[in-house]
């Protein structure tokens, strides 16, 4: 794929429907695993005193030069599955808002810490990409996910996590750069009174 084409979407993509998969996950603790991010660092986000955590799932990052798995048109006709770099982007660019507000963020993907290590460079990413690689996470919360060509791929979606609880989810997430602008209004509507930017 061209730069161009990682950094913006077709405007005739297939909409996701919301199946269901996620509705089990508002009201469920965090699991105690650490995942590995770009950062170097493990995290885990089920620390009751941890600070408002938005994680945020994506299918897979590409690379210019490089087409999805099965080819961009087959990977285009798969509702929710283009669009990972706007995303990303999108959280980088509300990032510093999202901070203000006590906010911290996390993206992730079962993609290997070594390729999501070139996005975030790539992309200039202040936070870190965590890998579930072994399907860890994936499997304990049951998040929304499917197979693509023997790779288990996750389902675009945001987990709004408070105390080491699931909130609120944000699934389906279309189109894929709306999720950070509702998790800024999440932290607004809980920010106690007084925090957070002013202006």
């Amino acid at each position: 794929m061209r730069t161009e084409d990682l950094l913006s979407t077709p405007p005739d993509l297939p909409v996701p429907v919301d199946d269901g998969a996620a509705d089990h996950l508002p009201g469920t603790p965090m699991p105690p695993l650490a995942l590995h991010g770009t950062d170097g660092r493990d995290h885990r986000l089920d620390d009751p005193d941890g600070p408002p955590t938005i994680v945020f799932a994506y299918p897979r990052t590409g690379r210019p030069g490089e087409d999805p798995p099965g080819g961009l048109e087959a990977w285009d006709a798969i509702p929710g599955a283009r669009g990972c770099t706007p995303q990303v982007c999108a959280y980088r660019d509300h990032h510093a808002e999202l901070t203000a507000l006590g906010g911290r963020v996390f993206g992730l993907s079962t993609q290997d810490t070594a390729y999501q290590q070139e996005a975030a460079e790539r992309l200039g990413i202040q936070y870190p990409l965590l890998s579930d690689e072994r399907l860890e996470l994936a499997t304990a919360l049951d998040l929304p996910r499917w197979d693509h060509l023997g790779t288990t791929l996750l389902k675009r979606q945001a987990l709004l996590i408070r105390g080491g609880w699931i909130e609120r989810v944000i699934y389906p997430v279309f189109p894929s750069d709306s999720d950070a602008p509702l998790a800024v209004a999440w932290l607004r509507e809980t920010a106690p009174s007084g925090s957070g930017p002013t202006g």
